[in-house]
């Protein structure tokens, strides 16, 4: 009898001395976590704490819980290699635009330095074409200069022009020479009449642009 007694009133003190361990359990555990406690239920059904994410349950959600025991934050499983994957191509994909966008409005930004009005865009065009156009015509006057030296030359051949294999070596060559120069300023000319059109699209375009931001100046 006197032993029931002992056990009676050693059963508060065993219950409360299990209390005090649990309890000190789990404030050694938040004092290691001043950010929470991890808490899930692992794929064998066991619910699992820890004061960092918990190994076991990296293929599902994982709740993270304030010290008041309410949920702080919840984590989602780690992905997949395909996921990852996925997911980098994603960033990749939205950096780029990024880059894109920034990159784009950097140019806007310069175009309306360098054209604030149509007047200065249309100037800058006649600029350009003027010079393409100047370039031109040296290349004309050029072939003026060689259809002069040309007569010259086809009076010297005229007496070979039966067979012109048989005129002088240093003849043959001039007449070959000539050909070369001549050909050359025509495709120059025609390269300088491209650089004209590609001129003039390059102004259209800007000013395609140019009318749409212009506005946001006022």
């Amino acid at each position: 009898m006197k032993n029931i007694k002992v056990a009676i009133r050693g059963a508060p003190w065993a219950m409360a001395a299990m209390a005090a361990m649990a309890f000190g359990g789990a404030s050694s555990a938040w004092a290691q976590s001043p950010s929470g406690i991890y808490t899930c239920v692992d794929s064998q059904g066991r619910k699992l704490t820890s004061d960092r994410p918990i190994p076991e349950c990296m293929d599902r959600e994982q709740r993270l819980l304030n010290p008041s025991g309410t949920v702080k934050q919840k984590l989602g499983p780690n992905p997949t290699a395909a996921e990852r994957a996925q997911q980098e191509a994603r960033d990749k994909q939205e950096l780029e635009e990024r880059n894109r966008v920034l990159e784009e409005r950097r140019r806007d930004k310069a175009l309306m330095a360098r054209f604030p009005n149509r007047a200065a865009l249309d100037q800058a065009r006649a600029d350009a074409i003027a010079q393409a156009q100047g370039v031109s015509e040296t290349a004309s006057a050029r072939l003026k200069e060689l259809a002069t030296q040309r007569k010259a030359l086809d009076d010297e051949m005229e007496f070979y022009r039966k067979d012109p294999s048989k005129a002088p070596q240093n003849l043959q060559r001039q007449v070959n020479e000539h050909n070369q120069n001549v050909a050359a300023q025509k495709r120059f000319i025609l390269d300088q009449e491209e650089e004209a059109r590609r001129i003039n699209a390059h102004f259209d375009a800007d000013l395609l642009r140019l009318q749409k931001l212009w506005p946001t100046l006022k």
